[in-house]
């Protein structure tokens, strides 16, 4: 009777433990699966995380790459533009083309005149700035020449109209002083901090560079201008075709050429103006 119920309650008790441990098998699978979706969960949650972070340190390196570069443009020195001198040359180069229309209508003698008068404000312009440290800014050093080629290339071209010097000699005037106004530009766009914009590059209180002529262009200026003022002059007191103004032709020639070759030759032509250091705030002691 004992035997036949233990075989009995052997056979009873194996569906049991099947189910018993069924049941322990889909808890321990739920409990993995489980732990795997919440480890997959916290890896999505670290990459968003570090995804932000990154997003975050780059806009903030960007704020602050922005800021530094107009902390900068605010330290770029910028200058005085209303002197003296700077009216003198742009009175200058508004005479100029009144200049050319009165040799064109050869009226000689008021041109002459008004050349002289040019002359003087040329001289009293650079006296001005030299003796004056208040008079002097960055912007004359540009103003000066444009004005001098402007009011030589005017004069150049109007009495070759008139016959009065040679076309050829003219021709390489003009184009020397366009080379010369091109390398001038280049160099002012050179000179700008980045970003290089048209307003940075046409605002002129912005002092990026400072141009120094060569010693033969200062001769050159000089000889070109004792050539077209004995040229305006030979119709007023009877001396045109003198062999001296020929001569003077061919020295002008010789000097354009040296002068246009001196700024390719010297190295101090041009000067990039350094940015102010700013200072660090100091500690509280």
């Amino acid at each position: 009777m004992t035997q036949f119920m233990l075989v009995r309650n052997r056979y009873c008790l194996a569906p049991l433990e099947r189910c018993l441990l069924e049941k322990c098998k889909k808890l321990c699978g739920n409990r993995i699966y489980h732990g795997n979706v919440e480890k997959s969960n916290g890896n999505r949650l670290s990459a968003k995380r570090q995804t932000l972070s990154r997003t975050v340190l780059r806009e903030r390196i960007i704020r602050d790459i922005r800021l530094t570069k107009e902390r900068m443009e605010e330290v770029i020195e910028r200058e005085n533009i209303w002197t003296i001198p700077n009216f003198l040359c742009i009175g200058r180069i508004l005479t100029s083309p009144y200049l050319g229309y009165l040799i064109v209508s050869q009226d000689y003698q008021v041109a002459l005149w008004l050349l002289g008068i040019a002359g003087v404000t040329d001289l009293a312009d650079g006296w001005i700035a030299r003796t004056w440290a208040s008079q002097a800014s960055k912007l004359g050093s540009f103003l000066d020449p444009i004005a001098d080629k402007l009011l030589i290339g005017t004069l150049f071209l109007s009495l070759t109209w008139t016959g009065l010097i040679p076309a050829q000699l003219t021709y390489l005037v003009v184009a020397r002083d366009i080379l010369l106004v091109i390398g001038a530009s280049f160099i002012r766009y050179r000179s700008l901090p980045m970003p290089r914009t048209l307003v940075k590059y046409f605002d002129p209180t912005y002092a990026s560079v400072q141009l120094a002529p060569t010693l033969a262009s200062k001769l050159n200026t000089g000889v070109q201008l004792c050539l077209v003022g004995s040229t305006l002059a030979a119709p007023v007191f009877h001396f045109v075709d003198h062999p001296l103004l020929q001569g003077l032709c061919y020295l002008t020639a010789v000097t354009t050429l040296a002068g246009g070759l001196s700024y390719l030759v010297s190295k101090d032509t041009y000067k990039f103006l350094r940015k102010r250091k700013i200072n660090p705030p100091s500690s509280p002691s």
